[in-house]
């Protein structure tokens, strides 16, 4: 896990060492434990370390070989590297290092960028081929680790973060307005766009060729496929399958030559990964988030699952470690929030902020559940809504229409009046047909429907869940590693036929999501459906509460908080006339929505959360001014 930075010129100018240097140590964060430059010719590559396998100088990056001509710099971790070690010592490659980085280097060079596809983990990379002159960039599958791009008629900038981005003298920051269109209608982006203009996300699953005269090409090496393969096994046997396959993805996250802890909720899925490593690492410590109780009422009373985690912990003899928050923390963390998490996305994330930050003074890895829902079905809620289409186009609409989180068109609209001509042109409901790509058709059956909303919220919800993830992670110098994204587990994951993993595909359930309580209190006290397979083989491993409790999710209490001890803040921050968003929003729009939410006439938490964000975000990025 560490940090990558750097450019190649197209204008045969040759690359700078204190730029690439200058870029790098903006996301010295990333890596404590070393840093390196490495210049030739055209390019510049830049690298911070962050020590976790072979913590020997012989890892350290930008890793060279062939007498120059081959370098890599690399941030992530490929679990399946000592396979791939004995399959290149085979071939003639010999090894210095112990660790995985000159694994991923020595494959690179035998077998290009076809590489990338053999890679079980999570990667972003650049590897320069002196020979060729090309450069190759890629991401992992799924896009656990971030890469950031900028093309410019001079060169081609990239990093793990935009702030390294942002060192380069060519590029400064200014607003993208489609995306903030994007941004507040998804609370997500769903295109490779970014709230910075001119800075592009490599998609996940791709790998971008560029050469020293300016060519670019780009591949998209993998995609999720979420559809139903009748393999003769019976559910029995898939229970089995699917444990094995469990056991074996946590095994393979353990390798770590530093401690390695686990986030524990008191969910099944950080609960399951808890009880899989414990017997494996002696003394495994868990680090578990709360909420104050004392100012919330109604259905966010169910916020805090400090008990179940408990239970958890004292069933698998881990060393716990606990933190709770209360109302305040929010605006106590928000500066240095925004500074890491660049470009807001997804939801309330402040209390991951503060879990990285208890994990890191105990460890240097921690152990994620993320994945599991969306690999096994665990928001049903959202899948019914649009099940019972009658055509592609009908099943946009209903989906379209569940995924605007935050606003309608029709409020967007209010919204943007200052900055009407800008986003004028951009269509939400295009952006979000597009995720579904040469993939309109196989829609016979209500599982297929069911299949398209899983691959959607794969492709785009836990993408930005995982951004958000490495961002507030790798703030406090740790990484992260999410078993549920093993590649083989995921392989048999997205093609279990939806009934073993959902059971009520015939009921819909309207639930609006800025009231986290309320899928508890009018679905799963009802249906407890959702995960079901993945139900079945938890058993296995976690106490009955766990396995079969109801999903809660990990968020605080914030709409009780927003109308209570953070009342001040919200109005200070967003209803006065100087905020900054109001040099693109409309002060009316904001005041008329913000304050459904303070008379408590709807939970627009969602809305204000990112009204927040980005106030803040102008701030910390543009200096108080758009662009």
């Amino acid at each position: 896990m560490c940090g990558v930075a750097g450019y190649l010129s197209f204008d045969g100018r040759p690359a700078r060492a204190d730029i690439a240097e200058a870029m790098a140590s903006a996301i010295a964060h990333r890596g404590p434990d070393g840093a390196g430059v490495h210049v030739d010719g055209p390019l510049a590559l830049g690298h911070r370390r962050l020590a976790v396998l072979d913590l020997s100088p012989a890892a350290a990056q930008p890793m060279v070989r062939g007498d120059g001509r081959w370098v890599l710099a690399y941030n992530g971790e490929v679990y399946n590297f000592a396979e791939l070690r004995r399959e290149l010592e085979a071939l003639g490659h010999s090894f210095v290092s112990h660790g995985d980085t000159e694994v991923v280097l020595a494959a690179l060079i035998q077998w290009g960028a076809d590489a990338v596809a053999r890679f079980n983990g999570m990667f972003a990379l650049a590897f320069w081929d002196a020979g060729a002159r090309r450069l190759l960039l890629a991401r992992d599958r799924y896009g656990i680790k971030p890469l950031y791009l900028a093309q410019r008629d001079e060169a081609i900038l990239f990093g793990s973060e935009v702030k390294a981005l942002l060192a380069h003298p060519a590029l400064s920051a200014a607003i993208e307005w489609e995306a903030l269109s994007e941004y507040m209608t998804f609370q997500n982006y769903l295109t490779d766009r970014t709230l910075f203009r001119g800075v592009r996300m490599l998609m996940p699953g791709s790998w971008m060729s560029v050469d020293a005269d300016g060519r670019v090409a780009t591949r998209h090496y993998w995609d999720f496929d979420m559809s139903e393969r009748d393999t003769g096994r019976s559910e029995e046997e898939c229970v089995e399958e699917l444990d094995r396959l469990f056991c074996q993805a946590v095994r393979r996250q353990l390798t770590s030559d530093v401690d390695v802890g686990a986030y524990l909720s008191g969910g099944m899925d950080s609960g399951a990964i808890t009880a899989v490593a414990a017997p494996l690492r002696s003394g495994l410590k868990t680090f578990t988030m709360g909420f104050d109780m004392h100012s919330v009422s109604g259905l966010e009373l169910n916020s805090d699952e400090r008990s179940l985690a408990e239970l958890i912990s004292y069933t698998c003899k881990t060393e716990q470690y606990e933190m709770v928050l209360k109302a305040g923390d929010m605006e106590r963390i928000m500066p240095r929030l925004i500074r890491h998490i660049e470009e807001p996305r997804i939801g309330q994330s402040y209390p991951n902020f503060y879990a990285a930050g208890l994990a890191s003074r105990f460890c240097t890895v921690v152990l994620s559940g993320a994945g599991g829902d969306e690999m096994f079905a665990g928001y049903p809620w959202r899948y019914y809504r649009a099940a019972g289409s009658s055509d592609f186009d009908q099943y946009i609409d209903h989906y379209y229409g569940f995924w605007q989180r935050m606003m309608s068109d029709q409020e967007q609209a209010a919204l943007f009046a200052p900055i009407r001509e800008k986003v004028a042109h951009v269509r939400p409901r295009a952006i979000f047909r597009s995720v579904f790509q040469n993939r309109d058709e196989m829609l016979n059956r209500r599982e297929d429907y069911i299949n398209h909303s899983l691959y959607f919220e794969a492709k785009t919800f836990l993408h930005g869940l995982l951004v958000v993830d490495d961002k507030l992670s790798m703030a406090h110098g740790i990484e992260t590693r999410v078993p549920f994204l093993d590649n083989d587990l995921v392989d048999f994951a997205q093609h279990l036929p939806v009934r073993m993993k959902l059971r009520n595909l015939g009921e819909v359930e309207r639930i609006d999501e800025n009231y986290p309580g309320a899928k508890i209190q009018t679905f799963f006290h009802r249906s407890n459906d959702g995960k079901l397979i993945l139900r079945n083989m938890m058993r296995r491993h976690v106490p009955a509460e766990v396995s079969d409790g109801e999903k809660k999710g990990f968020a605080g209490p914030d709409g009780s908080w927003l109308r209570g001890e953070s009342l001040e803040y919200v109005r200070e921050r967003l209803l006065s006339g100087n905020a900054r968003i109001y040099d693109f929003f409309d002060h009316g729009a904001v005041e008329a929505m913000v304050g459904q939410h303070l008379r408590g006439e709807a939970n627009r938490r969602l809305l204000i959360w990112s009204l927040l964000c980005l106030e803040e975000w102008c701030g910390q990025f543009l200096g108080g001014k758009p662009a």
